[in-house]
């Protein structure tokens, strides 16, 4: 469904700097980039660093280097600054002051003198009532002597935003007309009691001086848009908003048991995906799908495809589930999607250490980049390549006793010193010579390739499964490939 917007589109992204970035805030970050590379927009990316006890400066380099190995570039923003600067919250703390100001003197907002025992036990009178348990609006009419009262007690005030008396109907690009009725929209804070801006009053005044003009967020921030809303038509009027946005609510992502996937969910952890290797192409394009869909017929695709198709009105409302075997299929299908070159390039970091297990000078190169075409079909993640080629560059292979025990069955010393003959004597410049030469073995003690060629393969790679093991044989060569079945002989012998 096409929905062009009648402005130029200025989008958002402004996550808290708390803790490692998770596979749902990456959603989020990747429907607004595309939305706004779609339209030809503005990506502005905002940091939301308001609360020193949570927010960390290690937790704010994690999201910049995050979006930057996902390619999820942003127009305005740290590092690359803009019109609006600063793009920091923190450092914007004048401007929340002035704005809470002007709210008070035009009538918009007023000072809350009730304690929190004094809110309690009027809510719970309210819940005991039947009644809607939010702010009663205690203080919006206070006299002036009534203030004065409050003052010589010593009580602090915090900061109220007046809500209108009437319904707030909106249209969400995602879930079509809503309305929220007052009764469910309480006044509420925007400034705490010593004077800290809350996130009530910072995020859309960020969002209106930063003219925003659509926002795309989760569904849990939905409650929160009809208070935005009057807040935003409060600063219109008073000639600090130019305009209100238009919302968008992304569907929840879910976990395991079918919740919502959460923080501290390990399969929520975007580390996780990048220590594992995933390629960003491939994460994103997974992600892509909780909630949208490029077609019905196709799930694998380019991010400059997404790009061309992607319209906010085509996500779903309904909760997405994630599918870590999905998302896995599709990075595999990504991987095979690479140039030659450019997965080479891609695993370097898992030929490495503190990854490879082999020392930095056993590393064969052009051993590698013979082996590399055979491994990049069969790789889910970049992190499979280090296991799938270690026996190149080990001096023994790895010891696998799993392995040794299936394949090791019947009389496989028999078996693999006919095997070793014959190899000895294949031409080791042909992968089917010495698949041959194993056939041929095979033949000899009744056995079909596939029973004769695993224990040759557990004896030179120490695994059931990996790389097609002719080609394997012959790039590893012919002296260690007969050095490691006399091994494998010699194990068996001493057994």
């Amino acid at each position: 469904m096409a929905n062009t917007p009648d402005r130029p589109v200025r989008v958002r992204f402004c996550p808290s700097p708390t803790g490692n970035p998770h596979v749902g805030l990456v959603r989020t970050a990747l429907f607004n980039w595309a939305f706004a590379r779609h339209h030809g927009g503005t990506m502005v990316f905002r940091i939301e660093d308001t609360d020193a006890a949570r927010d960390s400066e290690e937790s704010y380099e994690q999201l910049l280097d995050s979006l930057r190995w996902l390619g999820l570039t942003w127009d305005e923003g740290p590092e690359v600054g803009g019109p609006h600067a600063p793009y920091r919250q923190s450092q914007r703390m004048d401007i929340y002051r002035d704005v809470a100001e002007k709210l008070l003197k035009g009538g918009y907002a007023y000072h809350c003198y009730c304690t929190t025992e004094e809110l309690d036990a009027r809510r719970e009178a309210a819940r005991a009532a039947g009644r809607p348990s939010g702010y009663d609006g205690h203080c919006r009419e206070l006299t002036a002597e009534q203030t004065a009262a409050y003052q010589a007690e010593g009580r602090a005030a915090i900061v109220r935003f007046r809500m209108p008396d009437a319904p707030i109907t909106f249209r969400d690009l995602v879930r079509g007309e809503l309305t929220f009725t007052p009764d469910n929209v309480p006044d509420y804070g925007i400034v705490r009691a010593n004077g800290a801006p809350l996130y009530t009053l910072v995020n859309p005044v960020d969002d209106a001086l930063m003219e925003i003009t659509h926002v795309l967020r989760g569904e849990d921030l939905l409650s929160s848009t009809p208070r935005q809303i009057a807040l935003y038509k409060a600063l219109t009027e008073l000639g600090i908003a130019k305009s209100i946005p238009e919302f968008g609510h992304l569907p929840y992502v879910m976990g395991e048991g079918n919740k919502k996937l959460s923080k501290r969910d390990p399969q929520s952890s975007l580390n996780l995906y990048r220590e594992r290797g995933f390629l960003p192409e491939g994460l994103l394009n997974y992600l892509s799908l909780l909630g949208w869909s490029f077609s019905a017929d196709q799930d694998v695709f380019t991010i400059p495809e997404m790009i061309e198709k992607f319209e906010i009105a085509d996500v779903n409302a309904n909760p997405a589930r994630f599918d870590l075997k999905k998302a896995e299929s599709i990075n595999a299908d990504h991987i095979r999607m690479l140039d030659a070159k450019a997965f080479a390039a891609a695993c370097e970091p898992w030929l490495q250490a503190p990854h490879a297990p082999w020392a930095p000078e056993d590393f064969d190169r052009e051993a590698w980049e013979r082996i590399a075409p055979h491994a990049q079909t069969r790789l889910t993640v970049l992190s499979d390549i280090t296991a799938n080629v270690d026996f190149l560059f080990l001096a023994e292979p790895v010891e696998d006793e799993a392995s040794w025990q299936k394949a090791m069955k019947g009389d496989p010393a028999a078996l693999l010193t006919t095997a070793r003959a014959r190899l000895e004597a294949a031409d080791w410049t042909s992968p089917e010579s010495l698949k041959d030469a194993v056939l041929k073995a095979g033949e000899e003690h009744g056995l079909k390739l596939g029973k004769a060629q695993a224990p040759v393969r557990v004896a030179v790679t120490g695994r059931t499964v990996g790389l097609p093991l002719f080609e394997s044989l012959e790039i590893l060569g012919k002296e260690k490939t007969l050095n490691r079945i006399d091994a494998a002989l010699a194990k068996l012998t001493a057994a």
